[in-house]
């Protein structure tokens, strides 16, 4: 008890010893003019000429708790402003956001190989068999709509009385032409009664450059989805082709070893045959990835999964067996739409547009 009122800075304090209840009535010494100490009123804690307590270790951990709260939370804000600005950059970088329209994605730890794209987009690339009295064609098509809308090309539908379409899972469905633009050698045809497909993704052909890999899935010669890749080898190609491939020439293409003709113009000259008299021209990507009949209208797509050409054309050399008018299969130039001048046409040929 008496150490309790014991100032450290008192001389006497150290040469008296009462003791309680000592003889004579000898009084406890004077109680000091201020208060024990309390914890945490900066007012009380200490007195002149004293040392101070040290505050209870309960009450000096919540200052640097709270301190490391009020880093983390800013850490955080800045981490995630951070990152949010990086992406932001960086999408800006590769495509242009406003002008992609989304579809099915690639899988991000598939994303930048062959087989992550064509897991993820094959399911939205169909075939499309058209029928018309000079014979059935087959060539391929892109879903762009969860109910069945797709894109292909128009010398793949021309003049056809009957449109059958195959998805990737077998399943068959008849549809309608919805419209058509022979100059640019595109075409929309609608499924009946479709919904819940999965869908492409339009990416921004723009943003192309050679060198890009890229990969390519259709049905050439009827082998439904077959996958081939390769690079952008070439922007700008001015490619000529007729604006209504006749049927007869459609119907040779499927013929049984890769027999017929496939017509278009580059640089001047024909290939695999006459493009007649009826033709158009565009600007096409130039691509390596193998391109054969049975790829018309089927899709382009970068290593992030978007489409950015619709595949439209090739080059093959005659063979050297001019009896059989047989041609050669692929040998790396063919030809896409890029994918900007769907999207720009898309309004059009939803209206039924015809040219």
């Amino acid at each position: 008890m008496t150490d309790n009122y014991r100032s450290s800075g008192d001389a006497d304090s150290t040469q008296q010893q009462p003791s309680m209840g000592a003889p004579g009535g000898q009084a406890w010494p004077p109680p000091p003019s201020y208060g024990p100490t309390v914890h945490g009123d900066p007012a009380t804690a200490t007195a002149p000429g004293t040392t101070a307590t040290a505050p209870a270790p309960t009450h000096r951990a919540k200052k640097p708790v709270a301190l490391l709260a009020a880093v983390a939370l800013a850490a955080a804000i800045v981490g995630g402003g951070s990152a949010a600005l990086v992406g932001r950059w960086t999408d800006s970088g590769t495509t242009s956001a406003s002008s992609v329209i989304s579809g099915t994605p690639v899988a991000q730890s598939s994303k930048g190989t062959v087989a992550g794209v064509a897991q993820a987009l094959s399911p939205a690339i169909v075939e499309i068999n058209a029928t018309s009295t000079s014979g059935d064609a087959t060539g391929s098509g892109v879903i762009i709509t969860s109910d069945g809308e797709i894109v292909t090309n128009n010398h793949v539908i021309a003049g056809a009385s009957t449109v059958k379409v195959q998805l990737s899972t077998g399943k068959t469905y008849t549809a309608k032409v919805v419209g058509t633009d022979a100059d640019k050698d595109l075409a929309l045809i609608k499924l009946e009664g479709a919904g819940g497909l999965k869908t492409a993704t339009l990416g921004d052909s723009d943003q192309v450059r050679v060198g890009d890999e890229v990969v390519a899935i259709g049905s050439p010669e009827g082998l439904t989805g077959t996958v081939t890749s390769g690079i952008i080898s070439a922007l700008n190609r001015d490619v000529t082709v007729a604006k209504d491939q006749d049927q007869s020439q459609q119907q040779q293409q499927q013929q049984q070893g890769g027999n017929g003709n496939w017509p278009f113009e580059f640089g001047g000259q024909q290939f695999n045959g006459d493009t007649g008299s009826s033709k158009t021209t565009y600007k096409a990507l130039q691509t390596d990835a193998s391109l054969n009949p049975g790829n018309s209208g089927g899709a382009l797509i970068n290593m992030n999964g978007e489409i950015v050409g619709i595949n439209s054309a090739m080059y093959a050399p005659s063979s050297s067996s001019a009896d059989t008018g047989s041609s050669a299969g692929s040998v790396g130039l063919g030809f896409a739409i890029p994918v900007n001048t769907v999207k720009a046409d898309l309004a059009t040929l939803r209206a039924g547009g015809t040219s």
